[in-house]
């Protein structure tokens, strides 16, 4: 992408994605990308040490839940939570 921006799709566990993101980034930052589901794998196996989740004040009664199974989840980061005008919540999930 114009700037640098490279993204690679792979069909890999999360520690083997993750090794292959910090070879491919030489040093810099890997931010991982996905839905619930690859969120929920990467944070269960703590392979995460900054999560920014923006909540939308949208009802859509579906779609995958984020939290399940990741009971205790602030134990292991500091959150903070901030509320936009327009009602929107941005949780940050951060190591110590």
């Amino acid at each position: 992408m114009e700037g640098g921006t490279v993204f690679h799709f792979v069909d890999a566990t999360p520690q083997e994605a993750l090794r292959q993101a910090r070879e491919a980034a030489d040093g810099l930052d890997v931010r991982i990308g996905g839905g619930p589901t690859t969120v929920r794998q990467f944070l269960a196996e703590d392979l995460v040490d900054h999560l920014h989740v923006a909540v939308v004040p949208i009802v859509l009664g579906r779609g995958e839940r984020l939290w399940d199974g990741l009971e205790g989840l602030e134990q292991r980061f500091r959150v903070e939570s901030v509320t936009t005008p327009s009602g929107t919540t941005h949780l940050t999930f951060t190591r110590p």
